[in-house]
């Protein structure tokens, strides 16, 4: 068994949270949170992997089951009842996510007739693409570590129906686009507006996807593939600008960066003038971040997964440069020098991992009540930071 201080630490911060949401016999289930239970899977995952007890495994795969049998069927205060995706029975549980998953937001979803209103809107269930693409990446966590193709091929299905769900062809300019948040039936749009980096999680998530499918059987067409998904994707993110100096966002991008590094080494992937791009948009935007001195502020003024979002990110960092240098010898091309620039860049900030990871393991800091209303995501979001190879590696 493999333990250290970190580990120990986030240990701790799991078994909170499965007593706390029900994991654990003789603990009440709570409602599912889609986006937080993601993080979840693959830190359950990787405590498996440090320390060698099976337990924690176990607890990831029953915390798949009951995501899809939460969050993949309407909620008990909705008059609709039943699987989302109109499946029953048998055929419901062998394809749970083929109609996609709910957020899990304490508010029913805004009904037709209803205008939207921004301020309870983010209360508001409904399905969420980019939560969509973060348990796409934990099934396939799971395929990886136990071997079972099923949940590959659930992370498949739910990237094939977010897929369809999500793009449309813009009756403006004739270009496909996303919704950024679509009914709990996927019917219809909530918030038609585009998310800024959701194209690009798409586009990298499908390509993981892709590349872990079995091949022969793809290219039989005895498994479903994603490769139209990826063109229509691939065309959405063209000339987008990905600049952002939300943490959170910044910590995406370096998800982002680290998939493309490991899809990059694998042979999979060739343009490695994306993670060049990648690298350059974070870097450009800490360097906003950084102006807004926000992590000067005291813990109410802050909000923690957002922060710890940027944190995983750039341990991120660590694991790309680990992979620049063992193929800086293949790197010819005249990408390599930008590469290098690129990733100095973002290293210069590599720095904030402790600032941010010793405030909040800091008692006080977690007693405020910024924590204390965000304490599941919070802590989960502490605990990918301080193991953070379950969810950064494919």
């Amino acid at each position: 068994m493999k333990s250290n201080a970190r580990t120990d630490k986030a240990i701790a911060f799991m078994t909170e949270f499965a007593e706390a949401t029900g994991l654990v016999p003789g603990k009440s289930a709570s409602e599912r949170y889609l986006w937080t239970d993601a993080f979840a899977v693959c830190n359950f995952l990787e405590l498996f992997r440090l320390t060698g007890e099976k337990r924690y495994q176990d607890l990831a795969l029953k915390l798949v089951d009951e995501v899809h049998f939460v969050l993949g069927r309407f909620s008990s205060e909705d008059p609709r009842t039943g699987w989302i995706s109109g499946l029953d029975g048998r055929e419901a549980r062998e394809h749970p996510t083929i109609g996609g998953l709910r957020i899990g937001k304490p508010l029913l979803e805004r009904g037709e007739d209803e205008p939207l209103d921004q301020g309870t809107e983010w209360d508001r269930d409904g399905q969420y693409y980019h939560y969509l693409t973060k348990w796409m990446h934990a099934l396939n966590r799971v395929s990886r570590v136990t071997g079972d193709m099923k949940y590959h091929r659930w992370a498949v299905d739910l990237a094939k129906t977010a897929h369809a769900a999500f793009t449309y062809v813009s009756p403006v300019d004739g270009r496909m686009r996303m919704y950024w948040k679509m009914s709990v039936d996927l019917s219809r749009p909530l918030v038609p507006s585009m998310g800024q980096h959701d194209p690009l999680d798409g586009y990298v998530t499908y390509n993981e996807l892709q590349m872990c499918g079995p091949r022969a059987l793809m290219d039989q067409g005895e498994y479903p593939e994603l490769s139209a998904e990826i063109r229509d994707i691939a065309e959405i993110c063209q000339g987008m600008d990905i600049v952002t100096d939300d943490p959170l966002g910044l910590g995406g991008l370096l998800f982002d960066s680290c998939w493309v590094a490991w899809m990059l080494n694998a042979g999979y992937m060739k343009d490695i003038e994306l993670l060049s791009s990648l690298l350059n948009g974070a870097a450009e935007g800490l360097r906003y971040f950084l102006g807004s001195r926000l992590l000067e502020q005291p813990a109410e003024c802050r909000l923690a997964f957002r922060e710890l979002g940027l944190s995983i990110g750039l341990h991120g960092v660590e694991m790309v440069r680990d992979w620049q240098q063992d193929r800086d010898s293949m790197l010819n091309n005249g990408s390599t020098s930008s590469l290098e620039q690129a990733l100095s860049r973002v290293e210069e900030h590599v720095s904030l991992v402790p600032l941010i990871e010793e405030f909040w393991l800091d008692s006080s800091n977690r007693a405020s009540g910024t924590w204390m209303e965000h304490r599941d995501i919070n802590g989960v979001m502490l605990a990918t930071s301080l193991c953070p190879k379950g969810f950064l590696v494919i």
